[in-house]
């Protein structure tokens, strides 16, 4: 596997750390996870549990190695210390200031470890006016404007089903720590990585901000391209109460669907790109789609070649058959569920273990890697 041999130190909790941290022992690294005594990360108690574990850590821990430490204590250190002398990576997603405090920072690990890639998570960075607020992901997509182009029917900012900051500053970091990995190779050092989930937010925008770059304004949702000023990039109500979305605004699917419905005419509207005069063809749209249902529509599109897809429940989404031909649900000896490994290599293809670590489960074997004993 791409990351053998590597061997992570997980000081991370909740869900981008963690979320990072299981990708690299999916692809093979060994992830120690150091965890407080007695209550561990605060995934482990959140949400339904499912045998010994909740959903929730299960889904972002697997396939790694507890040991349960009080870095408060100078023993407790000590052990840590000593476990990142052979370590290649360092995640922790404390407040800014907490690692410095407790004499765990980047220039304290380093200078007995220069190969040490050490990765720091946070909601707005090591500096900044912000820098010691805090927040979790609806606060950060908040602040980072997420939630004002993420309206209701009535404009009301609404909470996203995804939580973007977290999942995206895991992926930043995972970007992060084996671009260093890689520099290692020809350096001989490592680095501090500076991950902020409000960097993460404002870097997701690149196909929304023409409006706030070139005219400084907000964008008017119900004109703009990608949030609903194209009756080709809508979302529509079916018969029976559920959705479908059309996803494609090329006038080659424009002109397929309305020819296949006899309603050519609506067709200069729609080649006049976005805004208010595409109104007629959402209304238009609107009408049709609530003559059939959900079921009956994914049908009618069948060898169409038009961008549709119905809206899926998560049920569905997990059971659908492309989600599993690629693998997306795995299956425990258990028979629990697990996500499925979105990194896909045909050589050295990700072999991830689906097991959870019981809160210090490995205690003793990692003492030992370091010449320690109870």
């Amino acid at each position: 596997m791409k990351l053998q041999g590597i061997r992570v130190v997980d000081l991370s909790v909740f869900l981008p750390g963690p979320y990072l941290t299981m990708i690299m022992a999916d692809h093979g690294a060994e992830v120690i996870k150091v965890e407080q005594p007695g209550k561990g990360d605060p995934g482990r108690e959140i949400g339904p549990v499912q045998g010994d574990t909740t959903v929730f850590f299960r889904n972002m821990n697997r396939g790694k190695k507890s040991i349960a430490l009080d870095l408060k204590s100078a023993d407790g250190r000590s052990k840590l210390l000593k476990l990142c002398e052979t370590a290649d990576v360092f995640v922790e997603s404390f407040r800014p200031g907490v690692m410095e405090r407790l004499g765990i920072d980047y220039e304290t690990i380093s200078a007995f470890n220069p190969r040490i890639v050490y990765c720091s998570i946070s909601a707005f960075g090591q500096d900044g006016p912000y820098r010691n607020l805090p927040a979790h992901d609806l606060a950060v997509e908040a602040l980072g404007g997420s939630l004002s182009i993420t309206r209701d029917s009535n404009g009301h900012p609404v909470i996203p089903g995804i939580p973007a900051a977290d999942i995206i500053s895991g992926l930043q970091a995972l970007g992060g720590v084996l671009m260093t990995l890689y520099r290692r190779e020809k350096t001989g050092r490592g680095d501090r990585i500076d991950i902020a989930m409000l960097d993460g937010i404002l870097a997701a925008y690149p196909n929304v901000l023409g409006p706030v770059f070139a005219e400084k304004r907000e964008p008017i949702l119900r004109h703009e391209r990608s949030l609903g000023g194209s009756a080709f990039y809508q979302i529509y109500e079916t018969k029976d109460g559920r959705h479908i979305v059309l996803g494609g605004q090329e006038m080659k699917f424009v002109h397929n669907l309305l020819s296949a419905v006899d309603r050519l005419d609506l067709l200069p509207l729609c080649e006049r790109g976005p805004g208010p005069h595409q109104k007629p063809v959402i209304e238009f749209l609107r009408s049709l789609f609530l003559e059939k249902t959900q079921a009956e529509w994914i049908e009618w599109f069948r060898d169409r070649d038009i961008c549709f897809a119905p809206v899926k429940t998560l049920r569905e989404a997990l059971d659908d058959p492309q989600a599993r031909h690629r693998g997306m649900l795995l299956i425990d000896s258990n028979g629990r569920e697990h996500l499925g490994v979105p990194i896909k290599f045909q050589h050295e293809p990700a072999q991830p273990r689906l097991t959870v670590p019981r809160l210090d489960e490995h205690r003793a074997e990692i003492l030992s890697r370091i010449g320690e004993t109870e």
